[in-house]
Parts: C-alpha cells; structure tokens; sequence
C-alpha cells in the first residue's frame, strides 16, 4: 500500500450492529469506504472503491470465499468470522484469502492485524496459523521450485510462511529489511508467483516451514 492515509476498508457482513462495532474497533487509521452485507455487495463495493483492504464475514449471504475467489487479485482480503473449522480456514486460503481472524481477537490485536494485511502481509489467529502449516505439511509435495531456491532464500521464505514482517525476518537473520524484500522479489520470480500470499500457499503446498 502506497497511500499514507488511513487504510480505505471494505467492511462485509450480514450483521449491522457487528459491522458498527468493528467500524468503530477500526480506530482512526482506517476509513471505511463501504460497507456490505451479502457477498455480490461486497464484490460491488470493491470494484466501485478500489479498497486497500476487505474486512469480511466467511458465512454472510453468498459467502466470504466468493468475495475472495473473486477480488484476492484485486485488494487484501481478510476473512473476520467466528469459525475456526479446519476446512473453512483451508478453503479461504485456497481462495485467495490474505488472512483469516477470529471476531473474539481484542481490538487492539485487530487493528494491529488488519493493519499489517492492508501492507500486504499475511495473518491468521495464532492457533490458526500453526493448524494451517500442519494440514500443509500433511500435504507436501515431492515436487520441488521451478528454480532451486538458494538455501537464504529458503530461510527467508520459511519466515514468509509462519507470517513474519520483512523487518521481523531481518532481525531473526540478522539482515537488512531491504535484503528480505530483495530475497522476496527474487523468490516470487524463481517460483513465476506474482503477489506475497501466493507465496504462503507454495511454501506451504511444498512443505517449507
């Protein structure tokens, strides 16, 4: 995200007195731009807005995988539901999903998290997070990159997958923050993958954690 404004949401859910809560849990640095209640609503809302980043419900009328499947392409999308089924969380990620929070996450937690998928990184309730790795480990692929990834590059995307900062990697590799996005980029060419969430769903298709 370029803009040093607030981040402009998109806030989905079928719920009205949820969605003013959690506008008004968003706090100053986020502006909603829209708000939506079915899934064909939010589709709307975001190609009309252009958002920086979809707050949206996973079993609202039409469904939050839709709205994923849908825009993932187009802006962050972070899925704010009260499931923590296995299967919901899998198939959200497998739509293009760039996170996936509980509703019970406290608001400062939220924002911070929200914050963070609006720069483009991924986030997932920390339980979540580590049944993810574990069901793709379950599923690991023999099938190795396109290109041999050099064996920083592999630390560097093991970080990327448990959903580590660039900064945060940097001081777990004792490298510049400009080094990681480097890494990043020359990662996302070897592997032919155009956005950071697509990396998080090959590190965790090929079992690198």
């Amino acid at each position: 995200m370029t803009n040093l404004g607030p981040v402009r949401v998109v806030l989905a859910d079928d719920h009205p007195i949820w969605r003013r809560g959690v506008r008004a849990d968003l706090g100053e640095n986020f502006h909603v731009v829209a708000e939506a209640g079915t899934a064909e609503e939010a589709i709307e809302a975001i190609r009309r807005h252009q958002p920086d980043l979809v707050v949206c419900d996973l079993n609202m009328p039409g469904g939050g995988i839709k709205v994923a499947r849908t825009c993932g392409e187009e802006t962050s999308i972070v899925m704010l539901t009260v499931s923590e089924a296995e299967r919901d969380l899998l198939d959200a990620v497998a739509a293009g999903a760039q996170g996936y929070l509980v509703k019970s996450t406290p608001p400062d937690e939220l924002r911070n998290e929200l914050w963070k998928a609006a720069q483009g990184e991924p986030v997932f309730s920390p339980a979540l997070a580590a049944l993810l790795l574990g069901e793709f480990r379950r599923m690991a692929k023999d099938s190795g990159p396109v290109q041999p990834l050099s064996e920083r590059e592999r630390e560097v995307l093991q970080y990327v997958a448990r959903g580590h900062t660039y900064r945060e990697i940097g001081d777990e590799l004792f490298i510049a923050e400009k080094t990681v996005e480097n890494h990043v980029r020359n990662i996302l060419h070897k592997l032919h993958l155009n956005r950071r969430h697509e990396l998080i769903r090959y590190a965790l298709d090929h079992g690198i954690e």
